[in-house]
């Protein structure tokens, strides 16, 4: 039984017996029967050779993979992963490790790009793919040398935020599960999945505080987030809905992509173009910046582990600047008639 399901189960496993009679087992890392099958093919072959020859092990990008997703179980951009290692599959399957050269992938940029994509998305695919190859270089010695990988220039674009009326245009026309978490989002700036996935216990009303845990947050870094007063009200309307999580749909924690066609049409309706769910986040650190927060003090506050992610709001609010800009006006710049202005020679 070369590749077979455990009940329930729902990657397919692979087994394969060498030459002197030693089984080994393992995940195929996939549910798809075809690629288990080339996957135990491909691994029988090596072990094959690996025994009789005794070749140097050749590792498929496919046993790559599988290790990668293995080790990074606790990745909470996981899925992201294996959307893009999916669509890598179509040109890395049953290529070794080693065949995978710099020339190989400039063609596969190529063919990403080609699809019309923006050059963040085809650097997210590079990331991944270098990232995979540079640990089966130095941490698993799978292959002498990885490739060098070159990412796109990326354009920083414009910071996309709503007003304050376009805003309540919005939330007047989203769902009530959606409201719920948009208006909180606006108050308290926080990611997507921190809002989705937020729980009663971290949350403490009467300090009007709630908290990150460091392996909830993107900077790996626990933060501390303060409860306005909208932030308190969007909480107590949620109390009773579920013991564990605040926010749910129909009895059910959202733990899912809030960006639904329920988001879209929304939008829609209210008349707003080129806005993500993200940009809620963009929304609150403008409005922030509007009002004379300062930028340390916002990038605390966001859980930024990088100063420059915040200084794309400065332009937004200019104050810590107005000071300095008469030093150039025509006022300074002209010389006064008094003793003071003087130049005394001495003889």
């Amino acid at each position: 039984m070369p590749i077979f399901k455990r009940t329930n189960g729902k990657n397919w496993i692979i087994q394969v017996t060498l030459p002197n009679g030693k089984r080994i087992q393992q995940s195929a890392g996939t549910d798809n029967k075809q690629q288990a099958q080339e996957l135990h093919d491909t691994l029988k072959a090596q072990l094959w050779r690996e025994s009789k020859l005794g070749e140097k092990p050749k590792y498929s990008w496919e046993q790559a993979v599988i290790r990668w997703m293995t080790e990074q179980s606790h990745k909470r951009s996981l899925i992201d992963d294996k959307r893009i290692f999916n669509w890598l599959h179509d040109y890395l399957h049953g290529v070794t490790l080693e065949s995978i050269t710099k020339v190989k992938i400039e063609q596969i940029k190529q063919v990403k790009i080609d699809t019309g994509v923006t050059n963040a998305t085809v650097n997210r695919m590079l990331a991944l793919l270098r990232s995979v190859l540079n640990r089966a270089e130095k941490e698993w010695e799978w292959i002498d040398k990885s490739p060098h990988v070159r990412l796109l220039p990326e354009e920083q674009g414009r910071v996309r935020w709503l007003t304050f009326e376009e805003s309540e245009r919005l939330l007047a026309e989203l769902p009530e599960h959606l409201a719920a978490m948009a208006r909180f989002t606006l108050a308290t700036g926080l990611r997507a999945s921190n809002v989705s996935g937020l729980e009663w216990s971290q949350i403490d009303m009467q300090r009007r505080c709630a908290w990150i845990y460091a392996d909830q947050a993107k900077g790996k870094k626990s933060i501390a987030v303060p409860l306005n007063n909208d932030a308190l009200t969007v909480i107590r309307s949620q109390i009773g809905k579920h013991p564990d999580f605040v926010f749910t749909y129909k009895g059910n924690p959202i733990l899912g992509q809030q960006s639904t066609k329920a988001w879209w049409a929304a939008l829609k309706r209210a008349g707003i173009e080129n806005f993500r769910w993200h940009d809620l986040r963009h929304t609150w650190a403008s409005w922030h910046i509007q009002n004379g927060t300062p930028i340390h003090i916002l990038q605390e506050l966001g859980g930024w582990s990088d100063s420059d992610m915040v200084k794309r709001y400065a332009h937004l609010s200019p104050l810590h600047l107005s000071g300095y800009a008469s030093n150039v006006d025509a006022k300074s710049m002209h010389p006064q008639k008094s003793p003071a202005n003087v130049i005394r020679c001495r003889a």
